[in-house]
This record gives structure tokens, C-alpha cells and sequence, in this order.
């Protein structure tokens, strides 16, 4: 009889009763290091006695500030199986940040990866509270080893951990994460383990028969990687933790995963490398390269015989190089944290790699729907999941109710009350609408929708997506509040752009130098006019900024799950913006 899974650390037990040699494993400097899972039940264990005995029980405040690594999981079952709630740190967080965080949520011990991280952390930590504790993943001078903990909790026999697991509650807090937002400060949303057991349990249904090994990139920090995890455990899906961005093909080539998950832009990038290569061809091998890509464009689930006969050819002519790019044995991909291009997804499955785009936020733990080999609909984000209800409002928002709604936001009850109605309705703060009354379509940021100077509303994450679909344009930012019409930033596809030029005969010293070329500003405005065709005359694009530095997480302008920080983006190049519609003075839409 399987282990029945109530709170998140029952993962554990139920795991044991199909053991494997390689539970969980990471690249770590280069080196794969494989936990099998009584080995990485045995430290986590370990861990929790060693956490007790430095004063950690239930309602204990435990923070991880690390890159993805097999210790980040030990760490977070060995705190949330004897009742403490871990608090994960983006490595990326700004000091004024870290130090709000570490106080708002009176944390007591950190686990940091590194010392480039140690040294980031330290000075926060002083300024705040020298007693908080930190110990390292790594060995670094200048603090204690974890397995210092992990020795003291093995040593600790006296201390039976079931007595701990025991008082654990499903509606007990399981985690503290604080969201960046795009503006103002960190809100600490509560999740349950209630929230994360159903939320993975009624996700199941992205992972198809087959799937045993999955590779992870995407920072467990935030809750929609984590929850996949939590999820490839309940599968008994094997998990492999790619080093660094810098090295996911090499790691994919190792692992051979079966599914990974990842945010639309890291597959707009394979699909535009894929295409420049494309372009390398000559004679019948280009042209069959860009028939078969016309034919993926137009691919349908349930497309016909003489479609399917057709792709059949595309795949093993073109499609199966691209699927041993990915490790040649990709079941599905899962996509989340914005919209993905609907001519993406179409192209993707065509290609026998099939992605499955979900949506949901931090807030809801994190899935609300998605779609899946049961049913998809290109362009939305699936259907909900069981137990979990959608409505949209007058106004057009998104709201939702169900077991994967937070216990509220830590400390701020004014904002919990703001976020969800008196009927248990979460307000998501998105646009959609519902599809034949089941597949939820996402439109726009409620808060991001501007009214241009002529009263006219504008939805800009729809004209971005649109825009995006150029392989000339990495990132985009569509603006016009109160401006007679909407304009737009660009950071170009330097490589694209740069391979475009060369065969245009166009020198250039510096990437400065370029983006003010006539032809090139002539070429994306070629670019744009041929996006606008598919939008009102309001809402298209009327001038543009070509900008020569793609915006970062480091930077300020994205947060750690990629979306735009508006606001940063726009006080940044406020002087280019004001030129844009100086220059334009006189126009009339």
C-alpha cells in the first residue's frame, strides 16, 4: 500500500517504497553528484536532528540562499518535516531585499551555496542581526560547513523525528516566498503543505507514461520550479540539476532528460538558433528545412492523414536532429511564468517535443490550469485543474478559488483581505477569458493595460508576444500612457542583427553604432509594420528605440522569473522615451 501523501515530506516515505539509485543529483564544478534516495533521506534526517538541536522545531525560520543543488531539496525537507518554514532566496536579490526579507520573516539560520554568496549575504546579516547563523554548502573559510549540522543530527539518536513529523498539519505553513513584484516591496505569500500536496498531486496530469528522468534549470526559488519537483518525486521522475544556464547542452546531452520545464523565452532562443542554422543551408536541404517548418506552423492535434504522412516525413528528415539538440528523448516539455507564443507551441509539437503551457502565480501554489495530452487548445493556458475553480470578473480579471489558493500574505493582513474576497475568490490581477467555456485565455496584466492620450486601451504583453515572433527582436516593451499612441523599446537579437548586416555590407565598430544605422532602423521598421497588420490603428506601434544592452535580472529591468519590471525599464530610459515622442510632435493618429 503506497504512503499516503498529506504534508510535502511524506514524499519521502512514499519514495522509499520505489527506491532508485539516482534520486536526485546536480553538477556541481563541473563533477555529477548522485544522491540514491535512502542516501538523501538519510541527510535530510540528518539535517532535521541537526536543526533541533540548534533550537529549530515547528514554526522555525530556515532560508536557503542557493542556485539549484540536491542540498537546496535536503534542506528544504529537513526543515518543513519537523514543522519549520523555509525561506528561499533568490541568489539574485537585491541587498535592500535580502535584508527586509531576513527581518520580516525573523529568520534564524541560512544556508548559503558559496562564498561569492556567504559574501553577499554576510553584510545584510549584520546589519540586521549578527545572530543569525550561515552555514555553506561548499567548504569556504569564512563560515561552517552544513555537515557540521548533518554529523550533530547523526550523532543524535536520542531525538526521534517522528515525534516532529507527527505535529505537522497539512495547513501548516510549509513556506514563506516572498515575490519581487515588478514594483514595491517583497510580500511574503504563506503556502500550506495542503496548498503544494494538492497543487502537485492534481498537476500529475503534465507528466505522460515514460517520463523517468527530468533536468532542472529554472530556480527552485521560485514556487513553480519547485513545485515541479515536488512533482517529478511524486512520479518517481529522477532529477538532474544542470550546473548553470551557460551549460544546459552539454548537461542535456549527459542526462538524456524525458522533460524539463522552462519559461518561453529559453525556448524562443533554441528556436532561433535553430532557425540561423537553418539559414546556413543550401539547395534541397534548406528547402526541405523550411518546408517542414512551414508545415509545423500549421499543425493542429487532431490534423489528418495526409498532414500527419507529411509531418511524419518532416520529423525524420529535420525534426529528429532537433530532438537529439534536446537529448533525443524528450517526452514533453512544461512551460510557465509568461505566455508562449502559439506558433511556438504548434512548431514544438510538431516536432515531436510537445510542450504543455500551464499558468498560475505564487499566490496559488502555483498551477491554476494547463494544458496536457487530455486537452489542449494552442494560445491558452490549458483548462483548470481538479479542484480548482475560475470565473472572470465584470472587468475581465481573472479569479480563482480552490485548494491552491495562500493562506495569505505574512504579516499583512490588509493585503490578504485586498487579494481575496470575502468568497474566497483570489484576484490574479490578469485579463483573460475563458474558451468554450474551459481553456483559459491570458490577455494582459490587469495593472499593465494603459489608456493612450485618445481614451483607448492598450494590452501590451499581446502587441509583445506579437513583435516577439521576429528573430530580430530579443526583448521588447511596449508603452503610451497618456501619449497620443503606444511606442515601443527594443533590445534587438544582437547575433541576428549582426548576421544580417554582414550580408547587407555594413560596418560597424560597436553595437552603439549599429542600432543607429539607417538600414537597420529601416529593417525594424519593416518588422514592426508587418506585426502591426494583425491590431487596431490605436493599439499598433508607431515609433520605436533601438536600445544596445539587453535587460537582466542583475540589471534591474527583469524579475527572477523574467517578466518585465516596467517601472525600472521606464525610469531608466526616460530621455529616450521623451525623444521618441518629441520627435514624433505634430503626428496624429
Amino acid at each position: 500500500m503506497a504512503a499516503k501523501i498529506n504534508r510535502v515530506f511524506d514524499i519521502l516515505k512514499y519514495s522509499l517504497e520505489n527506491p532508485k539509485d539516482e534520486f536526485i543529483s546536480g553538477k556541481i564544478n563541473g563533477k555529477w553528484i548522485n544522491y540514491s534516495t535512502a542516501d538523501f533521506c538519510n541527510a535530510v534526517d540528518n539535517l532535521s536532528r541537526g536543526l533541533i538541536k540548534q533550537g529549530i522545531g515547528k514554526g522555525g525560520r530556515v532560508a536557503v540562499m542557493s542556485h539549484n543543488r540536491p542540498e537546496w531539496n535536503i534542506a528544504d525537507f529537513a526543515a518543513n518535516q519537523i514543522g519549520a518554514y523555509q525561506i528561499p532566496l533568490y541568489p539574485t536579490l537585491a541587498e535592500h531585499d535580502i535584508q527586509f526579507i531576513l527581518k520580516d520573516a525573523e529568520v534564524t539560520i541560512v544556508f548559503v551555496a558559496d562564498e561569492e554568496l556567504y559574501k553577499k549575504i554576510k553584510p545584510c546579516i549584520d546589519a540586521i542581526n549578527p545572530g543569525i547563523k550561515i552555514y555553506s554548502f561548499n567548504e569556504i573559510a569564512e563560515t561552517e560547513n552544513w555537515n557540521v549540522l548533518t554529523e550533530e543530527g547523526k550523532a543524535a539518536t536520542e531525538i526521534n523525528l517522528d515525534d516532529y513529523r507527527e505535529k505537522v498539519e497539512p495547513e501548516d505553513i510549509l513556506t514563506l516566498i516572498y515575490t519581487s513584484g515588478t514594483t514595491g516591496t517583497p510580500k511574503g505569500v504563506m503556502l500550506t503543505h495542503a496548498n503544494l500536496v494538492a497543487n502537485f498531486v492534481n498537476s500529475s496530469v503534465v507528466i505522460p507514461e515514460g517520463v523517468k528522468k527530468g533536468l532542472s534549470f529554472l530556480p527552485l526559488s521560485h514556487i513553480f520550479e519547485r513545485m515541479i519537483i515536488y512533482l517529478y518525486l511524486f512520479n518517481h521522475t529522477s532529477v538532474y540539476y544542470a550546473e548553470s544556464m551557460e551549460t544546459i547542452v552539454s548537461d542535456i546531452q549527459h542526462v538524456k532528460p524525458n522533460v524539463f520545464s522552462t519559461v518561453p523565452r529559453l525556448l524562443e532562443k533554441v528556436y532561433d538558433k535553430i532557425m540561423e542554422k537553418g539559414k546556413e543551408l543550401t539547395g534541397i536541404k534548406r528547402g526541405i528545412f523550411f518546408w517542414s517548418v512551414a508545415l509545423a506552423e500549421k499543425y493542429n492535434v487532431n490534423a489528418g492523414a495526409w498532414y500527419n504522412f507529411k509531418l511524419a516525413i518532416a520529423r525524420k528528415l529535420v525534426f529528429k536532429k532537433w530532438q537529439e539538440a534536446l537529448g533525443g528523448e524528450i517526452v514533453v516539455i512544461v512551460s510557465g511564468g509568461a505566455a508562449l507564443n502559439p506558433r511556438l507551441a504548434r512548431i514544438f509539437w510538431a516536432a515531436g517535443m510537445p510542450v504543455f503551457e500551464g499558468y498560475g502565480l505564487t499566490e496559488t501554489s502555483p498551477v491554476i490550469t494547463v494544458n496536457h495530452f487530455g486537452g489542449t487548445m494552442f494560445g491558452t493556458v490549458g483548462g483548470v485543474i481538479n479542484g480548482v475553480e475560475v470565473k472572470i470578473a465584470e472587468d475581465g480579471e481573472v479569479l480563482t478559488r480552490g485548494h491552491q489558493v495562500m493562506k495569505g500574505y505574512y504579516n499583512r493582513p490588509d493585503l490578504t483581505s485586498e487579494a481575496i474576497d470575502q468568497d474566497g475568490w483570489f484576484h490574479t490581477g490578469d485579463i483573460g477569458e475563458l474558451v468554450d467555456g474551459r481553456f483559459l485565455k491570458i490577455t494582459d496584466r490587469k495593472k499593465e493595460m494603459f489608456k493612450t492620450a485618445g481614451g483607448k486601451y492598450v494590452a501590451p504583453q499581446m502587441l509583445e508576444n506579437k513583435y516577439k515572433e521576429s528573430i530580430f527582436i530579443e526583448q521588447i516593451m511596449v508603452l503610451g500612457e497618456n501619449r497620443k499612441f503606444p511606442s515601443a523599446l527594443i533590445v534587438p537579437n544582437f547575433e541576428t542583427l549582426k548576421t544580417w548586416a554582414g550580408r547587407k555590407g555594413i560596418s560597424f565598430s560597436a553595437i552603439e553604432e549599429l542600432i543607429k544605422n539607417e538600414q537597420v532602423l529601416a529593417k525594424y521598421n519593416e518588422v514592426i509594420e508587418a506585426a502591426n497588420a494583425g491590431f487596431g490603428k490605436w493599439e499598433q506601434v508607431k515609433r520605436f528605440a533601438l536600445l544596445p544592452k539587453e535587460w537582466s535580472i542583475d540589471g534591474g529591468e527583469l524579475t527572477p522569473k523574467l517578466s518585465l519590471k516596467r517601472k525600472i525599464i521606464t525610469e531608466k530610459n526616460s530621455e529616450i522615451i521623451e525623444k521618441i515622442y518629441k520627435d514624433a510632435e505634430g503626428y496624429k493618429p
